[in-house]
């Protein structure tokens, strides 16, 4: 038993990766009141200070203060970022979607052509060399869904009879338990993954390949994960010892879905405007 679990009730837990085993072992219901919470510290007080001042310059600008148009977002795609850089010491629970506060990362996997009007109509030019290579020389999550497409498909999708499919900004997409870096660290979870991978039947079926695949992304998905934590001058590679750790450790982790959360919002935004002005435009045309 590790030492940071020491105080622990033990169970399927402790041997196992099985975060729901750890909490119904050693939840305590808490039937009080709000009375024993603490107000703000002054140093967080000055810390949202500075972030209302963003967010009011943000909507200022027409709803964007900075967006990335060179760095396609990642894992490790962007150095630390901090609200306050003169003063980082402010800050106990780190962790930015990019390397400002407020910029918008670069999302182009949900497609190329919807991430470059995003950015266009916000005053953004997408970076030529990035649009090349999502262009001719990666395939997009988009470009993969429409290459399976059929004609049906793709004429009630264009004819807006179907709505709600898988292409242009990702939808399917898994979400991570992220209370599992807390609880266990990611040296362990990343042990986990190798020995799944280990049992993956050695027949080269097209759903083993896929199996064996997916868990080599999720090992290099943990790794990078730890990489991303030591910029900020963090080690979580073994689980949590306290309350703060184990809250920067999923805030870390949860900054890195905000990401890809934040820019599909916006792609959904600018989609809806372009379709209303579309519509607009169709409506002053039968008009005339």
């Amino acid at each position: 038993m590790q030492e940071a679990w020491e105080g622990f009730k033990e169970g399927i837990w402790t041997g196992e990766v099985d975060v729901r085993d750890f909490i119904q072992k050693n939840y305590t219901p808490y039937e009080g009141d709000e009375s024993f919470l603490a107000g703000p510290t002054e140093r967080t007080k000055e810390l949202w200070g500075e972030v209302l001042d963003l967010l009011l310059k943000e909507r200022e600008q027409g709803g964007v203060l900075d967006m990335d148009t060179k760095t396609v977002t990642g894992i490790v795609s962007h150095p630390a970022g901090y609200i306050d850089n003169a003063h980082r010491e402010k800050e106990t629970i780190v962790g930015l979607q990019t390397d400002k506060p407020l910029k918008r990362a670069l999302h182009v996997n949900g497609g190329i052509r919807i991430a470059c009007q995003a950015a266009s109509q916000h005053g953004y030019k997408v970076d030529e060399n990035v649009v090349e290579r999502y262009t001719f020389e990666r395939k997009t999550h988009n470009a993969g869904v429409f290459d399976v497409y059929t004609p049906e498909m793709r004429a009630c999708r264009s004819a807006h009879i179907i709505t709600g499919l898988p292409d242009g900004y990702g939808r399917g997409r898994i979400i991570g338990d992220y209370r599992r870096v807390a609880l266990y660290g990611v040296d362990y979870l990343i042990k986990d993954k190798e020995a799944q991978k280990a049992s993956t039947p050695t027949v080269m079926t097209a759903d083993n390949i896929r199996d064996r695949e997916e868990l080599q992304e999720q090992i290099r998905a943990l790794g990078e994960l730890k990489m991303m934590a030591e910029t900020y001058g963090f080690d979580i590679s073994n689980p949590a010892t306290n309350t703060q750790e184990a809250i920067r450790y999923i805030t870390m982790k949860l900054d890195e879905n905000e990401r890809s959360t934040q820019i599909r919002l916006m792609k959904v935004k600018d989609m809806m405007l372009e379709e209303a002005h579309h519509y607009k435009e169709r409506e002053a045309e039968r008009g005339a």
